[in-house]
């Protein structure tokens, strides 16, 4: 990786790290430490995904107008505002505007950092610079949350202020790094094309008429929706209801999702970066189909409880492979399939889509899988065979550079899939 690479994922990790602090423990803050309720700490997080569907509409077209690296800024600072008046709220006022300033600009890093990624990446490169910044974010998170277990104690106040007040520094720190880094003046991305309308006023009228782009957007979201959307409600819920395990062991559980990420993701990559970015994602489905079947003989099935509890480990350290297997394959191909003029709008609009799917996923899953053990699992067996039938039918709406950039041979002629109002206007040419 370039200078500018290693600064944008050092800055990227370390704000990871932050997150970590306070991410396991916002609902436990909120409810029992400020003494705010139950209710007020669903209020909390339902903010969070709330401010990050109010901002991301409009975040593509500044970065595509401004350029993410100021983007960037302004969002850490305004995560860093948000998270030093969390960690000192006390009313529920304050805390659910605290954690809408917060929700807001952390949405908002996502699609300025893989922005920057794309510019300071090329098409050799990007499959790696994602995936590397997947597993040091996950690697961020890990630490983070190990180390906020250590300093937090439920009857201090103070001590939760500190967590938050780290996190804090932290997204200070990815601001000040992000500042350092030299992004190019106009990027050049081979493979993109130069669509008419591709600008901030004509970018909304042009996704939208891009098929491909169209079912990765449905794809991202059964993705979202079948998996993250679930970890922390209803496979939590169908864990501890259904197949009686600790509520202690859902965070081992979790823990085995991230060592299986750290641990695997070079592997992977060298084993996926020259295949396939559809026929890798069609795999990733058929291996989340199997990790809900073992999610269901750990809840419905006639084994111990300690076949249980190490059915549902085993449940979270397969998704965790499969989340190795989307890191250099989704966000990459959400690049190459941008306009050049476009590439923000493009991260931004998936981002959103990422939201809307972690917004939705808990309100099904968790009501599902507290009740509902047996059709829980059957609904999202078939969610994950889906990922498999969507991703086949987008590979075939995807050029041989696009779906395999590492592997495709070179040619003379290359179809391009471009938004359908271009092809018209280039089919038109050519009569």
């Amino acid at each position: 990786m370039g200078a500018a690479l290693r600064r944008i994922q050092l800055g990227s990790a370390l704000s990871a790290f932050g997150l970590g602090f306070t991410v396991p423990y916002l609902y436990v803050y909120v409810a029992q430490v400020r003494d705010l309720g139950a209710g007020t700490a669903g209020v909390v997080l339902a903010v969070f995904a709330m401010a990050a569907l109010a901002v991301l509409p409009f975040t593509g077209r500044a970065i595509d107008r401004r350029g993410p690296l100021p983007v960037l800024i302004v969002a850490a600072g305004a995560a860093a505002v948000g998270a030093c008046a969390l960690g000192v709220s006390s009313s529920v006022t304050a805390a659910v505007l605290s954690a809408a300033v917060l929700g807001a600009g952390t949405a908002v890093m996502q699609p300025a950092l893989a922005t920057m990624l794309v510019w300071c990446s090329t098409a050799a490169t990007r499959t790696r610079a994602f995936a590397t910044q997947f597993f040091l974010q996950n690697l961020g998170l890990g630490i983070g949350g190990l180390v906020g277990g250590q300093l937090v104690d439920v009857s201090s106040p103070s001590s939760f202020t500190m967590l938050f007040l780290i996190e804090a520094a932290m997204f200070l720190v990815l601001g000040v790094v992000a500042a350092t880094v030299r992004m190019p003046r106009a990027p050049s991305l081979p493979g993109t094309a130069s669509v008419e309308g591709a600008g901030p006023k004509g970018g909304l009228r042009v996704l939208l008429s891009h098929r491909a782009m169209v079912q990765l957007c449905v794809l991202g979201f059964v993705i979202f929706f079948a998996c993250y959307g679930q970890f922390e409600s209803g496979l939590a819920a169908y864990g501890t209801e259904a197949a009686g395990i600790a509520p202690s062991t859902l965070g081992v559980a979790l823990a085995a999702n991230t060592a299986v990420i750290v641990v695997a993701q070079f592997v992977v990559l060298r084993l996926v970066e020259r295949r396939r970015r559809s026929r890798v994602i069609a795999w990733v489905g058929l291996i989340w189909a199997f990790a809900w079947i073992v999610a269901g003989y750990a809840g419905l099935g006639d084994g111990s409880q300690t076949m249980a509890t190490a059915a549902m480990i085993s449940t979270y350290a397969l998704f965790g492979l499969g989340e190795s297997m989307l890191s250099p394959t989704v966000a990459p191909l959400v690049a190459d399939l941008a306009p050049e003029a476009m590439v923000g709008q493009y991260n931004s609009a998936f981002a959103l889509v990422k939201q809307l799917a972690l917004a939705v996923g808990p309100a099904v899953g968790g009501p599902m899988g507290a009740t509902l053990h047996g059709p829980y699992i059957v609904t999202f067996v078939l969610f994950s065979l889906g990922i498999t039938v969507l991703a086949l039918k987008l590979g075939r709406q995807l050029t041989p550079v696009q779906d395999a950039p590492l592997s495709a041979a070179p040619s003379r002629v290359v179809a391009v899939s471009l938004p359908e109002s271009e092809s018209a206007a280039a089919s038109a040419a050519v009569r």
